[in-house]
């Protein structure tokens, strides 16, 4: 029974699938792309020579092009900042007396406690503060 050069290409981008799963290197995943080119290759016709080149041609390309672009996106911090992250620069309104020991705030629709940056500043009910950082449970403000 003689087997296709397609058909071990194609086997050859599923063995290469197999440690992409495992380690989640996708540089697996782009030598699985460039194997199924050369498959796609053979399957048109193509003789050995030009199926190693495509295949050698595709994954190099991926890899030059994809991976920068990867690790360019990996290094970025996340745009949209979530859960107590968000909460850092926005404004409050004081609820109950807020100094160095403690107070309440009302902060994105929340009752929060808090207490001053500044442990000689105190602010009263009705002024508006900004949250510098979240300590725990704290809102510290100024």
């Amino acid at each position: 029974m003689d087997i296709d050069a397609w058909v071990w290409w194609l086997i050859g981008a599923a063995a290469l699938g197999i440690p992409l799963v495992l380690t989640a290197m996708p540089e697996f995943g782009m030598l699985a792309v460039g194997a199924v080119a050369a498959s796609v290759t053979a399957g048109l016709g193509g003789g050995t020579v030009l199926q190693v080149v495509v295949f050698a041609a595709v994954s190099v390309a991926l890899i030059g092009v994809v991976r920068p672009v990867a690790a360019r996106h990996r290094a970025q911090r996340p745009e949209l900042a979530t859960g107590v992250d968000a909460l850092r620069g926005r404004s409050a309104v004081v609820l109950e007396r807020v100094d160095g020991s403690g107070g309440r705030i009302k902060l994105a629709g929340e009752i929060w406690s808090a207490r001053a940056l500044d442990t000689d500043r105190a602010y009263e009910a009705g002024q508006a503060v900004d949250v510098v950082e979240i300590d725990g449970a704290t809102a510290v403000v100024m």
